[in-house]
Parts: C-alpha cells; structure tokens; sequence
C-alpha cells in the first residue's frame, strides 16, 4: 500500500506558516485602514491610494536581499544573478534551449509575464478598493475569500480534471452563501447595515441602500478575477522545479508540464555565472518577492497615467492629503498591502491557489470581529449574512478538510 501523502497545508514547514499569520494580519489591518481613510477621514481617492500601495511592492526585492545579506552567506549580486538565472531558465522556451545552451535573458517573454501579472492584480485590486468604500467591510472580505471555489472550478476546467462531489457541494454551499450575503444583507428596508456607509456617501436614502449591493457586486467581480490570476500564476508564473511546488499533488501535473526536460539542465549554461554558483534552489519566497517587485514597479511606471485623466473627467479629483495623520494611515495601508500581497505571493507559490485562499477564510472572522470592536459594524448583522458567512465557512470547512487529508 503507497504512504498516505503529506497534508497540503504542511508545505513550506515553518516559515510558511508564520508568513501565513502576517499575512492574514496585515490583509485585516489593510481592510480597516482603507475603510478609514477614505470613510472617517474622508480622503476618497480609491484610484490613488491603490497606485500608491501597489506601487509599494517595489520595496519588498530589495528588503529581502537585504535580509539575506544579514542573515546569510550569500551576497546580493549572487542572489540577483541566480534569480535572473532562474527567470532565464523558466522562460525560455524548450525547443530553444535544447539547441541554444547560451541563451540571453529573455527579456520580451519577462516583460510579456510582467505585464499579464500587474494587469491581474490591479483589476481586483482597484476594484477591491472601491467596494471597500460602498459595502461593509465584513461583506466584502466574505466575497472577496469566494476566490478559492472559483479557482477550484477554474483549476478543473484548465487541467481537465474529473469533479469532486464533496468539492462541487462546496462550491454549491459557497454560492449560496455569498447570495445570502449579498441580497440578503442589502435588500432589508431601514436595514442598519448602511449606518457605516452614511459616513462616506451623502447620497438619497434610496442611493445608500443601493451602494452596498453595488459594492457587494464589484467585490464578486474582484474575486472571480483574482482566482483566475491565482490559477495561471501557479501554472506559468511559480517555478516548477522548487521543492514546494514539487511536493503540490494537486498540481504536481501542470508543474512538471510547464518544466523544462531533464537533458535541458546540463546544456544550459549561464554565461555570468558557472553553474557551481548558482543557488539552486532559492531562499523561500525569493522569486515570488522578486516578481512582486517587478510588479510594483511596473505599476509606478505605468499606472500613473490613469491619475491626470480621472482628475480632467471629474471622476475622481486630485488632491493630496491635508493632515498628518491622513499620510500616516495611507502609508499604513501601503506597508499591510505590500505584505499582504507579498506573501500570498509566496504562499501561493509553494500552497497553490485552492490551499491559499482556504487559509484566507480566516480573515473573515478576524476583520469581522475588528470592525465590531473598532467599527460598531454589531449593529450590521442581519439574519442573512450569519446565514451565508455560515455556508462559506462549512463549504471551506469541506475544502479544507479534504485538502488537508490529500484526497
């Protein structure tokens, strides 16, 4: 009889898991920070402050090389080069690198990926920002963690894979739950749950019952999106030859799909660097670090654009902070979003998406509880949203249970 495999959520060992408690930290102070901002202290530039935290990610390459310099032996050009290595050796493409051993870094195909991951995390995360400010903030994060049955349905339909009943159910129960939270939580006549929307929109009574299910809406959107982007980062983004990704059973298939032959190793020769120098594999969450850099850069170079046109059509004017403590809470938002998204890059990596984003159920009763302690949101609960938060949390229960068991 074969070993039982190791339960998924093990993957990474140590390191992983205290990644993965910052991470759902920083995802909930995140949350409150930009409900406050552009709520409490009124600074409504959803547009601007999702260019400003995502333009933060730029930051996290260079702070992890300098950790590695600190902590390790490795120098920060030796860990530059043996990253660009193994770029150059994900990239580029079979044919060529069985016949060419000295190939240049693919600098295109890079640049190609580059732009596919920035366009993926800023279509959910601009929209992320904007129902943040429309729904309560319970509500968004509810739908926000539906990604993980989209990017179930999405992983079976891409590798083709048979359907789980107990997964299916799952997904069934998740669907009904984000229905109950979003029609049932937004359709209630005098409902309290637009009390926390009274601060950031002087609108008619019929318009404050309607921001929320049009918040509750863009989040849905948001997280189809964004699964969609977790299932194509595994498959083309994540190495394939790291031990983490190796050890994935559920995508062990895409991996060793997407990797390069065997015979293709020893002919590809780095002309920087001889193969004896090259640090193989990398420290943990080096390359996901390194793409999100890429990322964030990408977005201060770019993203920019969109700031002066928004200002001319009047739908979203510029302005800057007017007090200190509103710089202090949008440089907050930044740090928690880029360690967030920093490591659910790395988790995402070594978990995969499915794994990932049931560890993010979490946050939905960690911003839950935050935004009654600190948001008075108690007087928000309704009869519908217990019943569909209920649902998502037993549907990622079954989820979790089997991945968890390797089935």
């Amino acid at each position: 009889m074969p070993p039982r495999p190791q339960p998924l959520v093990h993957l990474g060992g140590r390191p992983a898991i205290v990644l993965f408690v910052f991470t759902l930290l920083a995802f909930v102070a995140e949350t409150q920070l930009s409900q406050y901002v552009q709520a409490d202290l009124e600074f409504r530039q959803p547009y601007l402050i999702f260019y400003i935290v995502h333009s933060s990610f730029a930051i996290l390459f260079p702070l992890h090389l300098l950790y590695l310099r600190v902590f390790s032996q490795y120098s920060p050009s030796l860990l530059w080069l043996s990253v660009l290595d193994a770029v150059r050796r994900h990239l580029t493409p079979k044919t060529l690198a069985s016949t060419a051993p000295d190939l240049i870094f693919p600098a295109d195909r890079f640049y190609r990926l580059l732009a596919y991951l920035t366009t993926g995390l800023t279509l959910p995360g601009l929209l992320w920002f904007i129902a943040v400010t429309l729904a309560p903030v319970t509500d968004v994060t509810a739908i926000w963690n539906t990604n993980a049955f989209f990017a179930y349905v999405l992983t079976v339909l891409i590798t083709r894979s048979k359907w789980d009943p107990r997964r299916l159910l799952a997904v069934v129960i998740a669907t009904v739950g984000v229905l109950a939270v979003v029609y049932g939580g937004t359709t209630l006549e005098g409902s309290s749950s637009d009390a926390g929307e009274e601060k950031s929109w002087n609108a008619s009574p019929q318009g404050n019952r309607a921001a929320p299910l049009v918040g509750d809406l863009l989040t849905l959107a948001a997280s189809v999106i964004y699964a969609t982007y977790q299932v194509l980062y595994k498959i083309h983004a994540s190495l394939p030859d790291d031990p983490e990704v190796q050890s994935d059973i559920l995508y062990s298939s895409i991996s060793q799909a997407e990797a390069l032959p065997d015979d293709v190793d020893d002919t590809l020769e780095n002309p920087l660097l001889g193969a004896e120098d090259i640090i193989h594999p990398l420290p943990f969450g080096l390359y996901p670090n390194f793409l999100t850099s890429a990322i964030g850069i990408c977005t201060m170079l770019v993203l920019w654009i969109p700031v002066p046109i928004l200002d001319a059509l009047g739908l979203e004017p510029f302005e800057m902070p007017q007090t200190g403590l509103t710089y202090g809470v949008i440089a907050g938002i930044a740090l928690t979003g880029a360690v967030f998204n920093a490591g659910f890059m790395v988790l995402l990596g070594a978990w995969g998406p499915i794994v990932t984003s049931v560890g993010s159920l979490l946050t939905i009763v960690l911003v839950f509880l935050s935004d009654a302690i600190f948001g008075g949101a108690v007087e928000a609960v309704t009869i519908w949203s217990v019943l569909g938060c209920g649902s998502i949390v037993a549907a990622f229960a079954i989820l979790a249970y089997d991945l968890a068991t390797g089935r």
